[in-house]
């Protein structure tokens, strides 16, 4: 009989201790490769979702606020910048391009984003990447919308559907009222880009800003119900009204209405390059108005990671912490299964067995152990990473990987058995100096 079918006989006989101990190793992998791969491709996904805009323009409190609303949609930016702002910092420089964003509304907990033609062609969500249609083609009037690759998926919507969207966050599915005097047709649906885009819904600038003020003019007209019918439609001349609806034209806009929640830019660059000379210099510019608040989309995203690198630190150490105690797990096993084995070692030693390979056979059962439980862990990541990422990728928009580059895994798997080795090391001791005599003695 082989050293290595002595040693899968052994753990066939202790199977319910094997199977524990593979299990609590499979598990500590699993926790381990789940968290190095959401860390690791949630910081590329977020840095690839920053896109091709060097400046970002909002009026949100913090720089991290505007990228985390703005591009990435978490929440409704709080407030918007004027008109008259929004045209200053659009013609206060020679950008490369400009786009401006309206953000508040929502189609079934999607985000709705009001912005400009330009925001398909300039803006890439990726770096590199620009947008490209699956069907149909950008929308070139209002009340059309195009439709992103993950929000097309969820709601089931193609080209010529007709969708009424809701006032309010994009966090509930409830809370806001309709805007059902204002259905918008899909004209376009978008392929996917592997960022937040791929979850909301476009449409244009002037779609939000109609619609907006047709309610404006409606709380005031409500808000005037003392005063004569003649006198209220007096003060809203210009508008057409049906059955106590306000009807507004675009040409009916007024500053007051053209209302931007953020304002994209880029700077010019060189043929090939990313950087611009002028960048420090119109990022101070910026800085210096009171009334905004100015954002580099890539430096946020490090900054954010920089917040919570030390959270993450925790979560690997709980991690490791997890794997070295399923090896303590190990060492326990194989230790306390030593006093039961001490006399099936005796015959195997007056056999002929050397104690070099008694001490070399407990080592592989703690190595199998270890391997099973790793090749274990890394068939529990495919199933927990995935959940994980598809999560991920509903609630943020983000497009994970369900697992780390395969380095990573080969690393951890060679990790747990060395682990496991290590942790077979005293049982093994305890193995090698079992007497002989003292144990075939009672063999009867």
């Amino acid at each position: 009989m082989s050293d290595l079918s002595i040693v899968l006989r052994s753990l066939r006989t202790r199977l319910l201790s094997t199977t524990i101990s593979v299990a609590s190793v499979a598990v500590a992998v699993a926790l381990l490769l789940v968290l190095l791969s959401l860390r690791e491709s949630a910081t590329q996904a977020f840095r690839r979702g920053s896109g091709n805009a060097h400046l970002m323009v909002g009026a949100d409190a913090s720089p991290l606020v505007v990228v985390l609303n703005g591009l990435f949609y978490a929440n409704p930016p709080s407030r918007s910048i004027p008109h008259a702002k929004a045209q200053e910092i659009r013609t206060s420089f020679p950008w490369a391009w400009s786009v401006a964003t309206q953000l508040g509304d929502s189609y079934r907990g999607s985000p709705l984003v009001a912005t400009e033609p330009a925001l398909f062609t300039a803006f890439e969500p990726v770096a590199g990447r620009p947008f490209q249609f699956r069907t149909g083609a950008a929308f070139d009037r209002p009340f059309q919308v195009v439709v992103g690759a993950q929000a097309a998926a969820m709601h089931g919507l193609r080209v010529g559907d007709k969708i009424v969207t809701t006032h309010g966050s994009w966090g509930s599915r409830e809370g806001g009222h309709q805007h059902e005097n204002h259905p918008c047709e899909v004209v376009g649906t978008l392929e996917p880009t592997g960022s937040a885009h791929d979850r909301a819904l476009f449409t244009a600038l002037e779609t939000s800003w109609v619609i907006h003020a047709e309610e404006r003019l409606e709380r005031e007209e409500a808000s005037h119900t003392g005063e004569a019918d003649g006198d209220a439609h007096a003060d809203d001349a210009g508008h057409d009204h049906d059955h106590g609806h306000i009807h507004v034209e675009v040409a009916d806009l007024t500053d007051e209405d053209r209302l931007v929640t953020d304002i994209l830019l880029r700077l010019p660059t060189r043929p090939g390059s990313d950087a611009s000379a002028a960048m420090q210099s119109q990022y101070d510019r910026l800085r210096r108005d009171p009334t905004i608040t100015v954002a580099q989309p890539a430096q946020e995203v490090g900054r954010l990671f920089a917040i919570v690198g030390s959270i993450d630190e925790i979560l690997l150490a709980m991690a490791l912490a997890v794997l070295v105690s399923s090896g303590i797990g190990i060492l326990l096993s194989l230790y306390n299964s030593m006093e039961m084995r001490r006399r099936h070692i005796a015959i195997l030693r007056v056999l002929g067995t050397s104690a070099g390979r008694v001490f070399g056979m407990v080592l592989a059962e703690a190595a199998i152990i270890g391997l099973l439980g790793a090749v274990g862990g890394v068939l529990l990541t495919l199933v927990a990473g995935s959940v994980a990422a598809e999560l991920v990728e509903a609630r943020v928009g983000l497009v994970l990987d369900s697992m780390p580059p395969v380095r990573t895994v080969i690393a951890v798997v060679a990790g747990s058995v060395v682990l496991a080795m290590l942790a077979g090391v005293l049982p093994a001791i305890r193995a090698y100096g079992t007497p002989i005599v003292r144990h075939l003695g009672a063999i009867d």
